[in-house]
């Protein structure tokens, strides 16, 4: 069986579930984005200049809102025809003409997946004795959204939304314990990492990973995070912390950022401030999330490849051919943003991160 030296990954738009060939023929440029706080959103440029559709005349397209509409559903898939990825699904939130003297006009069209109806929702509400999961799948009832919740944390007895959007607030819950936030085959999803899945690639320099920046950076790694507060029903300080072997569970093998700190530089201690617990429980989970975040970007890479519709926030990675002390798998990728034009065709740009340096592995 031979395989096709060229395969097509001109993008296919489907407006309301309907396809519309022309919009794939008069695309300028497509750029969809994501990471790991949710709210994908989609830009589409578009020549607006051609033939009426039933008559011969020239004329503006896509401004009489035939085709393109305010919250009309948009869809994007790309890909060869046997293995395409629906990359983007939401709707048209916003609508750009563009009108130039050197050339012809453009329609630039604005897209947001569900959470758009989160980001525009503010409300004044108190929750209590709820755990960061609860809120969530409180918040996905209001907004009739299907709900997966899995995230470990503590039950508090009051949380208070003031004047937020409901999108702002599920992303200060989850940054408190780490969980991320994201739409996907229309259920929200609120999880922390090892709850997420995800898929997995093999990139290799001079094949399909086209650039790299690779940083392994000491300058926000910390060996111990401590977390204070009162606890007035006990009538006793809380006084927790978190030390770098919190993230020994997510790794095997390599040189993890606060291990090379304490190395290199002695003992560093960060103290979390923005928020007073009032549990020892809160104290201790906000210790931990904030070593894992600290020590888990401890490297960073930012990458292109020759398009990669698989490629989600959420994949693992593996890179070959980048280095001994980034080669191997264990990068988590946090930011994803499919671009396609007419100059470069179909590229993928991420951003991942592992909490190790050396040959390492992620733990299954």
């Amino acid at each position: 069986m031979t395989e096709s030296l060229f395969t097509a990954t001109v993008p296919v738009f489907k407006v309301d579930g309907q396809v519309h060939g022309e919009l794939a023929r008069d695309l300028l440029r497509l750029e969809i984005a994501e990471d790991s706080s949710g709210l994908k959103t989609c830009a589409a440029r578009f020549i607006a200049q051609g033939p009426i559709p039933g008559g011969e005349d020239q004329g503006l397209l896509y401004l009489d809102g035939k085709v393109l509409d305010f919250g009309k559903g948009f869809e994007v898939s790309i890909g060869p025809a046997s293995n395409d990825r629906t990359v983007f699904t939401g709707s048209v939130s916003a609508i750009e003409a563009c009108f130039r003297e050197e050339g012809e006009p453009q329609v630039l069209v604005l897209a947001e997946d569900r959470l758009m109806d989160l980001r525009m929702t503010r409300r004044m509400k108190t929750y209590e004795e709820q755990s960061d999961a609860d809120i969530a799948r409180a918040i996905a009832a209001e907004h009739g959204i299907p709900v997966e919740a899995q995230a470990q944390g503590p039950t508090y007895d009051r949380v208070q939304q003031w004047n937020q959007s409901d999108l702002a607030f599920l992303r200060e819950r989850a940054r408190l314990i780490r969980a991320e936030v994201w739409i996907a085959d229309g259920t929200l999803h609120f999880k922390t990492r090892d709850q997420r899945t995800g898929t997995e690639l093999t990139l290799v320099r001079g094949n399909r990973l086209l650039s790299l920046d690779a940083r392994a950076d000491l300058a926000h790694q910390r060996t111990k995070v401590k977390v204070s507060g009162y606890d007035a029903a006990a009538r006793d300080t809380i006084d927790e912390e978190a030390t770098g072997d919190a993230i020994q569970a997510e790794i095997a093998g390599g040189r993890t950022g606060p291990e090379i700190l304490a190395q290199a530089f002695g003992e560093r201690v960060s103290y979390r401030v923005r928020e007073a617990p009032l549990k020892s429980a809160e104290a201790t989970d906000w210790a931990r999330a904030e070593l894992l975040r600290r020590a888990r970007g401890f490297v960073q890479v930012r990458g292109v490849t020759d398009g990669a519709a698989d490629l989600i926030v959420g994949s693992r990675l593996c890179l070959e051919r980048v280095g001994n002390p980034f080669e191997g798998g264990g990068y988590y990728v946090t930011q994803v943003c499919h671009t396609y034009d007419l100059t470069e065709g179909f590229r993928t740009r991420f951003a991942a991160e592992r909490p190790t340096v050396g040959n390492a592995v992620a733990r299954p």
